[in-house]
């Protein structure tokens, strides 16, 4: 594909657009060795392209030896042998292409794998080339770490090195060295190997933990965390980010990225970015013309419960203003466990997973889908001796573990794996999601994978619902009401979030022309977990 193919439409192509996550380990095995695959991706691709999806997303493929499952790059310009070739890879956009599907890929630049060759020569001379190109310091006088940061998973963010007799940073697993993004020389590092890519014909990118890319240089130490009642299972629970990420630095960076992008026309950029601060930063990295296309954070993806409140203040925060960025939203990924799951009763999922379904395609902004949302996949529990995770594995048995979220998909219900692989794969595929399998969906034209193709289908013929302004009309214990316009087509979508019957406040449902009716819902009544889309006729 040449850049003149890929020059922006008046409305560009990922606005609104409906993104759908493959973590490749976990999609298709081709090879029989019990891992999913890139060509086992592309195999499947047809599957993304009639849900209605505008775009791929693909976890980690990079060179790893996978202490976290790909999000540790020892190569950032290359294809792990576990999920095929370079060629492969070309093969899979190629037919995604071919089927109308963007393609977008992870990029990592917070850290890299203690393997790859940068960190390999940083630790050898403190002199060198790249003697500056992750965190490194000095200990305190008493040989401890220079302050007081913690990793995610668990520890202090610093681990000594004899070979420079200094600590150096990791904001993860200690085979997760920091990179020094606030070094000119790593930048352009990173934006030649984003270079390589775009080269290769991606259509964007997503930024895995971006406001985690840059630290404060004067390593000042975080202030403790005040006390929200919450159970704390890991030190990093104790303090404030304050100064061990979210350097406002990462604003000048993003607008590198962004420069390099509009070189090669339509290019997508969404950034992941969690914490306090994670409002604040994800409006500073999207703000304007010259920063990133998007960014998403996790309002939902932690969510206990899925209620009005949350919903109606979470979207109040990106209104349809000039200047103001534009947002992404996911109810499930990787990281966080399966929404069916977190958000309401075995005996409610049915109900409520249509429901779901339709909230997400009627939401502002773009919608992203995790493979298997579409069948209604649930959390598997997996047990310790078959942990993968490596969080999991260090606080069980007090934190969740993301394996759950991250099972094989289900491809067919009688086949050996589902499916999945002809040999014994790296996680279980979980009994209970075998009657969700794609086989079954597909010969029932009533099940929640041929509802979701009529929801994106209908996002996206519905102007209004791809890429309208929204506006909350309603928003209570159990109802939520908002109608989205744009160029003169309003459209009122109405949520039951409780598991009773609600009715409208008089005057307030519209008597339009019915789109969706979910759950036996009518303009009057809405019933558990009903929910309703019209076109508003009111003057």
């Amino acid at each position: 594909m040449t850049q003149d193919d890929r020059l922006t439409p008046a409305e560009p192509w990922w606005k609104g657009a409906a993104i759908y996550q493959i973590y490749p380990r976990s999609f298709q095995d081709s090879n029989g060795d019990g891992i999913g695959d890139l060509n086992g991706i592309t195999r499947r691709l047809d599957h993304v392209a009639r849900l209605g999806a505008d775009a791929i997303w693909i976890s980690p493929f990079f060179p790893s030896p996978m202490r976290d499952f790909g999000y540790d790059i020892a190569d950032y310009c290359g294809v792990d042998p576990i999920f095929g070739t370079l060629k492969d890879f070309d093969a899979l956009v190629a037919r995604a292409h071919a089927l109308g599907l963007k393609v977008t890929i992870d990029q990592v630049y917070a850290h890299t794998s203690d393997l790859h060759p940068w960190f390999a020569e940083s630790r050898s001379d403190r002199d060198g080339d790249r003697a500056d190109w992750y965190v490194w310091a000095d200990p305190k006088a008493d040989g401890t770490p220079p302050n007081n940061w913690q990793s995610v998973f668990g520890g202090p963010a610093w681990t000594w090195d004899a070979r420079r007799r200094q600590y150096y940073m990791h904001q993860f697993l200690s085979s997760q060295p920091q990179l020094n993004v606030h070094a000119p020389a790593v930048q352009d590092a990173l934006l030649d190997a984003m270079r390589f890519w775009l080269d290769r014909g991606v259509d964007g990118f997503r930024l895995d933990a971006l406001n985690h890319a840059m630290h404060d240089p004067a390593l000042r130490d975080n202030p403790p965390a005040p006390d929200d009642g919450k159970p704390r299972t890991r030190p990093f629970d104790y303090q404030v980010k304050l100064y061990s990420q979210s350097h406002p630095g990462v604003v000048a960076f993003v607008e590198r990225i962004r420069a390099l992008c509009d070189n090669y026309g339509a290019i997508f950029t969404m950034a992941e970015v969690g914490g306090v601060l994670a409002e604040t930063e994800m409006k500073a990295y999207t703000a304007g013309e010259t920063r990133l296309n998007s960014a998403y954070g996790f309002d939902f993806l932690y969510a206990e419960k899925l209620t009005p409140t949350l919903v109606a203040e979470t979207v109040a925060r990106w209104p349809d203003e000039p200047g103001m960025g534009w947002p992404s939203w996911a109810f499930e990924n990787h990281d966080a466990p399966r929404a069916l799951s977190r958000w309401c009763a075995p005996e409610e999922r049915p109900a409520f997973a249509r429901m779901k379904i339709a909230l997400l395609a009627a939401l502002r902004g773009n919608i992203i889908l995790y493979q298997g949302e579409e069948l209604g996949i649930t959390q598997v529990d997996i047990p310790f001796e078959r942990l993968q995770d490596p969080e999991a594995i260090a606080n069980w048995p007090l934190t969740l573990s993301r394996d759950g979220a991250r099972t094989p998909f289900p491809w067919e219900a009688d086949a050996v794996e589902a499916g999945f692989s002809d040999a014994s794969p790296w996680l279980p595929v979980g009994e209970e999601n075998l009657a969700r399998a794609t086989s079954l969906q597909e010969a029932d034209t009533e099940s929640l994978l041929h509802f979701t193709r009529a929801m994106l289908g209908l996002r996206k013929t519905t102007p209004a619902l791809r890429s309208g302004r929204l506006d909350m009309l309603l928003s209570d214990g159990e109802r939520l009401l908002f109608r989205r316009e744009k160029d003169g087509q309003r459209i009122l979508c109405a949520f039951n979030l409780s598991s009773k019957d609600v009715v409208w406040p008089k005057g307030i449902a519209a008597e339009g022309e019915p789109l969706v009716a979910v759950n036996g819902a009518t303009p009057a009544l809405l019933p558990a977990y009903g929910a309703l889309i019209t076109r508003d006729v009111t003057p």
